[in-house]
């Protein structure tokens, strides 16, 4: 019993001002953008120079996109907690 407790006490004393969470958002988002930009770029590069291998780059490329997107999807979660 004393550990849930515990738990509530600490989870009170811990808050967040919902900017902070925001602007911290903000910049966790810039590394997947960033992310996603090369990724593509690299996808479009490949296309160019050997244009017979764009299914498979295509494949990789969209499996790498949904790899880096769970990033920007973890810190909106990550954001919706701190800010509640």
């Amino acid at each position: 019993m004393s550990s849930i407790v515990l738990a509530q006490a600490a989870a009170q004393t811990v808050s967040i001002n919902k900017g902070l969470a925001a602007i911290g958002y903000g910049l966790g988002a810039i590394g997947p953008g960033i992310g996603v930009g090369l990724i593509f770029a690299a996808v479009i590069n490949g296309t160019a120079r050997q244009p017979e291998a764009q299914s498979k780059l295509q494949g990789i490329g969209y499996a790498t996109f949904v790899l880096t997107e769970v990033l920007a999807l973890i810190g909106i979660v990550i954001y919706f907690i701190a800010s509640s």
